[in-house]
């Protein structure tokens, strides 16, 4: 509010005009995920012509679909300040369990029987699955108060073992169905498209337009970011802390979910080994775009960028026959680049604020 001096003999004053305390600086950090693709996708677009060809852009963005719908579930997670190691087990898990009821039915020993499902029952089977490891999760998170990263770092290793178990560490090939069981058009997930566009692509537009109206139009979106910037204020402005948290691990698993179906489908065989270091490249994305990994802060759309830039840097890096290892390396280098520059931004908001 501004004051005026009103003692006699007194000039007045023009009240002071608020400060503008988004600087370019600010916002240049802000953008940093649009700004990284934007100059990704050109030094490749200029350097190769390959690149810019429409099959490789559908096969770019196919590749992107992945790790974004990966990332959706990990924003959230994050968002809460929490981490989910366990998404690339579950892509493994939920595959290796679609693929067993599409070959081989669910065996009921004690009836002698083996039931076959219609590859909708067998969608919803792994559904369910992935949430029920994400269920776990955030029970052992929100009522044992185990460390995010240790909750899900042993059920990454139990899922991974559960998959490999599910056929002895061998593989379910050609999961195309038998029309007489009724359990055919499994692949038309991972093979067909619409309007041009594969329906993985599809997926990852209408996750990420749910998931961005959660975050933006819902109070559960409102109380995600309440319990990452401040989980003990939230608390007390009467969020259900454990609740919400719980349920953004179980949001988690049903994406990975979504990606096991989605690359088991693709490939048409599952294999136990599928989605190996798949959570690496969810955080990464969700680190690029702009989440902080302390929660509180980050959106749905920079996490769908972030996925864009690391698709993009490696499908360039593939064509101009960049060796794989260099491939790591340099990928890992723009994830630690990404990190210090959120620790840059924040540093900048922190010395903002006590101005």
């Amino acid at each position: 509010m501004a004051e005026i001096d009103m003692r006699p003999g007194a000039q007045p004053q023009a009240p002071a005009r608020p400060r503008n305390n988004v600087s370019l600086r600010q916002l240049a950090l802000q953008l940093r995920a649009f700004i990284a693709l934007f100059i990704v996708f050109g030094f490749f677009a200029l350097r190769s012509d390959p690149f810019l060809m429409e099959g490789n852009q559908i096969i770019l963005a196919k590749q992107v679909a992945i790790n974004a719908v990966l990332g959706v579930g990990m924003t959230f997670v994050i968002l809460t300040g929490g981490i989910d190691l366990s998404v690339g087990s579950i892509v493994g898990l939920t595959g290796m369990i679609a693929g067993g009821l599409i070959n081989e039915g669910l065996i009921l020993s004690p009836l002698n029987r083996v039931v076959y499902f219609n590859v909708w029952v067998i969608a919803a089977i792994a559904l369910g699955l992935g949430m029920l490891v994400g269920l776990i999760n955030g029970l052992l998170i929100t009522r044992f108060n185990v460390a995010p990263f240790i909750a899900t770092l042993g059920t990454l290793y139990m899922a991974r073992g559960f998959a490999m178990l599910s056929n002895n560490g061998a593989t379910f090939p050609n999961l195309v169905g038998d029309p007489a069981l009724g359990n055919t058009g499994f692949p038309s997930l991972g093979r067909d498209s619409f309007l041009g566009l594969p329906y993985s692509i599809w997926i990852m537009i209408a996750l990420a337009l749910v998931a961005i109206f959660i975050t933006r139009k819902t109070p559960f979106g409102r109380q995600v970011y309440a319990i990452g910037g401040n989980s003990r204020a939230a608390q007390l402005s009467g969020v259900r802390v454990k609740g919400v948290t719980l349920l953004t691990y179980v949001i988690s698993g049903f994406c990975a979910a979504i990606v096991g179906l989605i690359v088991t489908s693709q490939l048409v065989a599952a294999h136990p080994a599928t989605g190996e270091s798949y959570e690496l490249n969810a955080i990464a994305a969700v680190v690029l775009g702009g989440t902080s990994l302390a929660g509180g802060r980050g959106t749905i759309l920079g996490t769908i960028v972030g996925a864009f830039v690391i698709g993009v840097l490696r499908n360039g890096m593939v064509i101009e026959g960049v060796s794989s290892f260099w491939q790591m390396v340099i990928t890992g280098g723009v994830i630690i680049l990404a990190v210090v520059i959120d620790q840059l931004q924040q540093r900048i908001q922190d010395r903002s604020a006590k101005l």
